[in-house]
């Protein structure tokens, strides 16, 4: 396969968006994540108000509900979000493929600036407690390449992703992402090699632009589906938190070895 040919094919059904590349092995941060290999991955928009907790079960029903039927525990990595799988939107450059769904109901600031006594603006429980908070939030996006990365090359795939995502998001809304965002990236093992995965590298510079512009896209189709503007600030949010505390600051300590020349005073 080259990178001319339809590569991590998706389709949306019945609220499912299901990406396709044989033998893939992905990474996901979401619920059940780690990495594991699967002919596909998935995004699953949830329902307004929606609290189940059963994830394991209530993703195989809504896979069953779709047609997206699996062999027993053969499921690929699985995403939920708060966005209509309709506001989903891709893009491709090179050898990489990305797929994103954006919204910010639930945004989290991150201040450079804050004072020691602030507190924070508002507590929403973390997404590793089983549970999306109400609203149509949460950025998720799904990256595929078709090269065959090192093992340090697809971890750091997930970095450079969420970066584009942070990056993106601060541009346009003036958050770098939600309480629930995540991510799951895959690579071909049986592709051509690329040890590494940076933003100077063919694959981290093409997974940059692809993410920007799902992201981007995503978001817009999003909020025009609403008629609705993006939250300017926590306080406007339906949800969100903002992390106002400060944390302690220190330099690590020197250790010094008076018979080792090799020893710095910095």
């Amino acid at each position: 396969m080259t990178d001319s040919d339809p590569a991590y094919a998706a389709i949306r059904r019945d609220g499912v968006l299901r990406i396709t590349r044989p033998n893939t092995e992905w990474l996901s941060t979401g619920w059940n994540g780690g990495r594991r290999v699967a002919d596909c991955a998935y995004n699953v928009s949830v329902p307004e108000g929606w609290d189940r907790t059963d994830l394991e079960a209530y993703v195989d029903e809504r896979l069953e509900r779709a047609g997206f039927e699996t062999p027993e525990n053969a499921t690929g990595p699985t995403l939920l979000t708060g966005v209509d799988i309709g506001d989903a939107r891709g893009a491709r450059r090179g050898p990489v493929t990305a797929y994103a769904t954006a919204g910010i109901s639930n945004p989290a600031a991150l201040p450079t600036t804050v004072e020691p006594e602030s507190e924070p603006a508002s507590e929403t429980p973390a997404s590793s407690e089983g549970k999306l908070e109400q609203g149509r939030g949460t950025v998720n996006v799904v990256v595929g390449t078709t090269r065959a990365l090192a093992a340090g090359a697809l971890a750091n795939l997930v970095a450079v992703t969420a970066e584009a995502k942070a990056a993106t998001l601060l541009a346009e809304t003036g958050f770098p992402g939600t309480t629930t965002d995540a991510i799951i990236v895959g690579h071909d093992p049986d592709g051509p090699s690329a040890a590494f995965s940076g933003s100077g590298t063919e694959v981290g510079a093409a997974t940059r632009a692809c993410v920007r512009d799902a992201v981007l896209a995503s978001l817009r189709a999003h909020y025009a589906a609403a008629d609705a503007a993006a939250p300017e600030s926590v306080a406007d949010a339906p949800y969100g938190v903002s992390t106002d505390e400060r944390a302690t600051v220190f330099r690590p300590p020197l250790e010094t070895n008076v018979d080792d020349d090799r020893t710095s005073t910095r």
